[in-house]
This record gives structure tokens, sequence and C-alpha cells, in this order.
């Protein structure tokens, strides 16, 4: 039975499920929900994932929700072009490094998000967006230090997955209000590191639909 990958533009969630089913070359039906449409909360999706949420995975007639659990699934349905190494230190490491990037990537770039695009230019408050810069370079660094070579920990794996939706969001502000983005202060590292990615042969299929108009 296909697989059916339940979409939502934007979401640095979604994007790092479309970057695994891409690299492991694995057929899939793309169903993209509009959030402006509520397609989310829609019944028939609500009875696939209660919870409203994506990415959804559905295979087999199995749904699974939570873009970890979908990629692990995928890992162990599909070990082809893996995403996690076999050594067990080195998957607790990139599952390790999964994590941080939910975790602690993604509260500042939300925050920056909030304090600029999704404010009307007369209710931004530039002490508050200079303070989320400065927690976002802060956070940038680490992963600066980490990137001791091409990629996040060893090979290609579900740590640049996870990683890069959340660091391309941020250059989403520079994109559309670049005075509010990092600009040239994008640790040099990790600005290289997402040439690299940006440079994989399926990154541009993968590109947020709404970001391309």
């Amino acid at each position: 039975m296909a697989i059916s990958f339940y979409y939502g533009s934007g979401s640095p969630y979604a994007w790092k499920v479309w970057l695994a089913l891409e690299h492991k070359q694995i057929p899939y039906e793309f169903r993209l929900l509009s959030f402006d449409r509520g397609d989310t909360r829609a019944p028939e999706f609500l009875a696939i994932n209660p919870r409203g949420k994506i990415p959804v995975l559905v295979h087999d007639g199995v749904a699974i929700a939570e873009s970890n659990a979908i990629v692990e699934y995928l890992e162990e349905r599909f070990p082809e072009r893996p995403l996690l190494p076999r050594d067990p230190a080195a998957r607790a490491l990139v599952r390790q490094l999964a994590a941080e990037a939910d975790g602690y990537l993604h509260e500042p770039q939300r925050s920056l998000f909030q304090e600029t695009l999704y404010r009307k230019e007369e209710e931004r408050d530039p002490a508050r967006i200079a303070e989320v810069q400065t927690e976002l370079l802060e956070e940038l660094s680490r992963w600066d230090a980490r990137l001791t070579g091409d990629w996040l920990a060893g090979e290609l794996s579900l740590a640049d997955f996870t990683a890069y939706p959340h660091i391309r969001a941020v250059r989403r502000v520079d994109d559309r209000m670049p005075a509010h983005g990092l600009g040239d202060r994008m640790p040099p590292r990790v600005a290289a590191w997402m040439k690299r990615v940006e440079a994989l042969p399926y990154y541009e299929k993968t590109i947020p639909p709404h970001w391309k108009g």
C-alpha cells in the first residue's frame, strides 16, 4: 500500500519528514494541508490524527504522527539509505541532536517570527527583536561549534534534517524583512553547512511551497 504523507507548508517538523522521504527515495502520495483553510481541524484529518497536527504518515493502514517517530519508522521499514548510524553511541548522538534541534532551536526561531513576521509594523519592539536575535545567535553558536566536519554527526543523518528546517526558518525573516534578520551574523560553519544541505539533489523539491510564490 502506498504511503500518504500529510504536510503543512512551512512546518519544520513536516519538512524534516519530507527530506527523509526524498533521501530514502521512498514513493509517497503528497497531501498538502492548508493551515489557513483549517484543513488540520477537518473531521477527516482528525480521524487520522486527533491532535490535528502535522506531519502524519499513513502506511499499510497505520497512521503515525510526530516527526521523529515517523522518521524512525521509515528507518526501520526502509533501512536503505539510512539516516541513523548502526553504532549505538553514534545513534544516540544523532537522536540527541535531533531532540536538541526541536527543543532548543525551535523556540527562539518561533519567537523571532512572532516578533517580526507575525506583528504589524507599529507593534514591533526593536528591543525585544534584538533580545530574540541574541538568543538565537547564542544557540546557533553551539551548533557552529558542533560542526567539525561536513555534517552534524559524521554522515548525513536525521540530526541534519531536523536542525536545518529550524535554521532555514530564521533565514525566512532575512528573506522577507532583512532589517530584522540575522544577516551576516549567521555563524560561518552553520552557513557553510546550510549550503551543503541545499546542494542535495532533492532539496529544491522540498522547499515549502508557499515560500516559492
